[in-house]
């Protein structure tokens, strides 16, 4: 059985805890053996008479009213502490939410210090610039590109981040599974095809531009370091 990972995500009243900003929602899903099980953990926050930014309020949908009778970090820091203990969390722009949940566990003088103490971190932003350099790779676009849809993005949650970026982040590390199918007699299928079929194939001429080749090369070479095979097409 692999190892147990956990999707993570945070909303906050801003963008700075070392200026007073807090978090006002943990989100986090669990992955096992390549899928998601069904187990999360989501709350929301107090954040102890912190205001949430109006831009905040804008991206989140959440509003300091409704956050008045949610309990503060405190009182959930062990149940949230013991659903990832152990895990490796991943995390898109991992030094944003880490720093913030290290903020809170100092807040709340919580024995864990560190998250990193009890987690390791994969941080999805760095692989994505690596084998996407030179592009958006925001959760939203890196989402896209990776063909991740059916949620609702009117707003951002922690909940529903860390459930795309689960899919995501099992899309991104699709290479860890071998590409030499041609090994493998369980993706082999008897397929019949019909000879009138074949001849209604239309095939589209396709030029590719100087920086398509480039750009193509370059995602190939990441393919063929990450699975340490040879991929020429």
């Amino acid at each position: 059985m692999s190892a147990r990972i956990i999707s993570f995500d945070t909303e906050t009243t801003g963008l700075d805890y070392a200026t007073g900003d807090r978090v006002i929602e943990l989100g986090a899903v669990e992955i096992l053996d390549r899928n998601k099980t069904g187990e999360e953990f989501q709350t929301y926050l107090n954040p102890d008479g912190k205001e949430i930014s109006e831009k905040a309020q804008e991206i989140t949908g959440i509003t300091n009213e409704q956050l008045k009778d949610k309990p503060k970090f405190k009182d959930i820091a062990d149940d949230f502490i013991n659903f990832v203990k152990g895990a490796e969390l991943v995390i898109h722009n991992a030094e944003f939410d880490v720093g913030f949940i290290n903020n809170e566990l100092k807040l709340a003088n919580h024995e864990v210090k560190d998250i990193r103490d009890i987690c390791t971190v994969y941080d999805t932003l760095t692989t994505a610039q690596t084998m996407f350099p030179g592009q958006r790779n925001n959760l939203n676009a890196l989402s896209a590109r990776l063909g991740i849809s059916g949620y609702d993005r009117t707003y951002h949650g922690a909940l529903l981040d860390a459930q795309i970026l689960a899919d995501t982040y099992l899309n991104l590390t699709g290479g860890q599974v071998t590409f030499d199918l041609s090994q493998n007699s369980s993706v082999t299928q008897n397929i019949q095809i019909d000879e009138q079929d074949l001849k209604e194939i239309k095939f589209k001429k396709f030029i590719a531009e100087e920086n398509d080749v480039q750009e193509h090369e370059k995602f190939i070479k990441k393919l063929n370091q990450k699975t340490d095979k040879e991929i020429s097409w």
